[in-house]
Formats: structure tokens, C-alpha cells, sequence
């Protein structure tokens, strides 16, 4: 029996789903999946049944149930704290934090006008307003926490939350072709080859939903 259950959306939409996704797996803990497609059928009463919170992500340990994508991280980090979810030294911990809280509560240009979309291509769309101040910043972002440390390939060395919670980010700048500095270029193609997010981006690819409302 797994330790852990996760609800989560498509694959191929759900940004938070892919977030908490990804912390999970750093992890190493067993885990059983329930995917619930989103603007399908009784999607809705399908994710109230497990929070009323009535989104996804949801982590499910025991008779603990953990929503929003942060705070999945966090809960995670204290079960597991030799599994690296947040850097050892307390300045990089907590830049980690600062920068995983901006993107938890930012960037809803980016957000809303290149939703992502793992399984299609895009070059030149979504550059709507405030999309391009929201790229700047997550530049300055990667380039400045890139630069402080030596550890590489990832924000703050090993793959932490911070780099869980921009995934969906690196994914946005591969669908909708963002061009980025040398530094920021090196980091995403990092991510976007890491282990675990080739997994959750070829299962997105042969998902067979579709939510057209956010295809561009």
C-alpha cells in the first residue's frame, strides 16, 4: 500500500498539480495517483469529494490531507528532510522560500496568458500585457539565485521546492518559445531534463484530454 496518495489534474494543464508532483518524487516515498481531468465531466464534485477546498493538488498521508502546492512542499520537507527539498544553509533556505512564495503568489500574467500546455508549441503567443515584466522577473530571479551559487545545475544546487515551484515556468518557455540569457537557458534545459519531469511531460503528451478554452 502507498504512503502517500496525490490528486491531481492533467498533467498536460495542471501547472500546482505538476508542482506538488514533483516534490513528491523527490521524495522517494511511495504514491498512489489519482488524476482527475480538469473541465471534464464532474470534475468539480470529483475534487470536493477529497477537499473542500475544491482544487488540486491534494495530498493525502493518513488521516492528513494537505492542499495548495506550497504548503505540500512544506509538509513534505518536514517528513523528509534528508531528501533536499529546501537548501542546508539558512541565507539559501531562505531566498529558496522568498523565490518559491513570489512565484505562489505572482506572475499571473505569464499565468494567464500562456497557460501551459506541455504537448503543443506556441512560438511568439501569450506576449499580452504584463507577460513581458513577468519574464524579466523570473530572469532576475534565476540569474541571481544561479550566480550565488556554485553547486549548480539547479536554484540553489540540488533540485529543491524553488525548482519545483518554476518548473511549470521552464515548461511555458518551452511551449511558447520565451528567449532567454545563457545562464537562464542552461537552467531550463536542466529542469526540463530532469528524471522526473521527462516522466510527467511524455504521460501529458499521451493524455487524451483536451481543455480548449486554453488553447491559445
Amino acid at each position: 500500500m502507498a504512503e502517500f496518495e496525490l490528486v491531481i489534474g492533467n498533467r498536460n494543464y495542471s501547472s500546482w498539480s505538476l508542482r506538488a508532483w514533483l516534490m513528491l518524487m523527490q521524495t522517494g516515498a511511495s504514491a498512489e495517483e489519482i488524476v482527475i481531468p480538469l473541465d471534464q465531466g464532474s470534475y468539480k464534485e470529483d475534487i470536493l469529494a477529497h477537499s473542500p477546498a475544491g482544487q488540486v493538488p491534494i495530498l493525502k498521508h493518513g488521516a492528513v490531507t494537505v492542499w495548495d502546492s506550497l504548503a505540500i512542499g512544506e509538509y513534505l520537507a518536514e517528513r523528509f528532510p534528508d531528501a533536499g527539498l529546501w537548501p542546508d544553509a539558512p541565507d539559501q533556505r531562505a531566498r529558496a522560500r522568498a523565490v518559491a512564495c513570489e512565484m505562489h503568489a505572482g506572475f499571473v500574467a505569464l499565468r494567464t496568458h500562456m497557460p501551459m500546455d506541455l504537448r503543443n508549441a506556441y512560438p511568439g503567443q501569450g506576449r499580452e500585457a504584463g507577460v513581458a515584466a513577468d519574464i524579466r522577473r523570473i530572469i532576475d530571479i534565476w540569474s541571481s539565485a544561479l550566480a550565488a551559487s556554485s553547486a549548480g545545475p539547479y536554484l540553489f544546487g540540488g533540485f529543491t521546492i524553488a525548482d519545483a515551484m518554476y518548473a511549470p515556468v521552464v515548461g511555458r518557455f518551452q511551449t511558447y518559445d520565451v528567449a532567454l540569457p545563457d545562464d537562464c537557458r542552461a537552467y531550463a534545459d536542466a529542469v526540463w531534463a530532469h528524471p522526473h519531469m521527462r516522466a510527467w511531460v511524455n504521460a501529458a503528451r499521451d493524455e487524451p484530454w483536451v481543455i480548449e478554452v486554453l488553447t491559445p
